[in-house]
């Protein structure tokens, strides 16, 4: 990783999407351990029955059920259709629904100020633009609305898979930019130990 990269939030920009058997086995993965993000995401945005949330690169929808069953109306927001596809298996027999949608953080297929919560679990790091991706996110939040970010702590200068989450530079780097972006009381925390340490930002949308 390159000085330039190394405080950049959205460094895994152009890695390539999820498809065919490689994006069912990423899925599998996903939700084999995306159980201790969810509920994270959960705990961050002070989730309370009757919140309205946009789950953005909600993967195969681990999250986005975990917030149904607290009470919440979500929708799952993912540009992967085999994400969305495993997203719907898996969601068909859940005791509240979740609706999916082919989308994008930079793109979202929301109405404006039609969400109280709006999460982003292990995929800002993705985004094509981080500055799309924060004016929707702005955009679909109403006022007071809670903004987070989860993605695994990386350290500088780690290659492949390792690199893929945020360094403490990175994650301030994302909290600077929603300061920018209008969004208040932007918070970088840390969750847990050793390898399985979580970086986060919470922020408010004005």
């Amino acid at each position: 990783m390159t000085t330039e990269q190394s405080c950049v939030p959205n460094h895994h920009a152009h890695y390539p999407g999820f498809a065919g058997p490689a994006g069912f086995l990423a899925a599998a993965s996903m939700v084999l351990g995306g159980e201790g993000n969810a509920r994270l995401a959960v705990h961050l945005s002070e989730l309370a029955a009757g919140d309205a949330v946009a789950d953005i690169g909600c993967g195969p929808g681990t999250a986005a059920r975990r917030a149904a069953r607290a009470g919440a109306s979500v929708v799952g927001v993912d540009p992967a259709p085999v994400m969305l596809r495993v997203a719907r298996l898996l969601t068909r027999r859940s005791a509240r629904p979740v609706r999916y949608a082919e989308g994008s953080a930079e793109a979202l297929p929301l109405p404006d100020s039609s969400v109280s919560v709006a999460w982003s679990i292990a995929s800002v790091h993705h985004w094509a633009d981080l500055d799309a991706g924060l004016h929707e996110a702005r955009r679909v939040l109403q006022p007071g609305g809670r903004l987070v970010a989860i993605e695994r702590l990386t350290r500088p200068g780690a290659k492949g898979l390792a690199s893929h989450g945020w360094t403490p530079g990175q994650a301030s780097a994302f909290a600077d930019r929603c300061l920018a972006y209008g969004f208040a009381d932007a918070r970088v925390n840390q969750h847990g130990s050793g390898r399985r340490t979580k970086v986060s930002v919470t922020a408010t949308a004005p």
